[in-house]
């Protein structure tokens, strides 16, 4: 059936159909435009996007201001060494997460980064 054809049929209906099927062929559309993530795909995403809790990076913060201002004591360096273990170890596995979710795709991180719009480490 040709797009002519289909706009005379669509011609025929009434009010009430017409916006019902206006309606279905937009969902369709949208449907088809929308990216589509299998559960493994949105999972990785999840995990590249979670970032440090507030709390925390309030904390991490305040005492990298304290370094910076020569005013940390010995029991805060401790802490913040600790905290910059642990956030190493979580890009380790955001990188990893990242990794994984470029073979998924069939990309090169550096692709899949550009398409996600996260910055490389050179650009942030």
């Amino acid at each position: 059936m040709s797009i002519e054809e289909l706009l005379d049929s669509a011609a025929q209906l009434d009010t009430p159909e017409l916006e019902y099927l206006v309606s279905e062929v937009l969902a369709l559309q949208a449907k088809r435009r929308a990216p589509c993530l299998s559960k493994d795909e949105a999972a990785l995403l999840q995990k590249i996007n979670q970032g440090l809790p507030p709390d925390v990076q309030q904390r991490y913060d305040t005492l990298i201001e304290k370094l910076q201002e020569e005013t940390l004591t010995s029991d805060e360096h401790q802490e913040l060494i600790t905290m910059n273990d642990q956030i190493e170890e979580s890009d380790a596995e955001r990188v990893k997460n990242l990794a994984t979710l470029a073979q998924l795709r069939n990309v090169s991180i550096t692709v899949l980064m550009k398409d996600l719009g996260i910055p490389s480490p050179s650009n942030a």
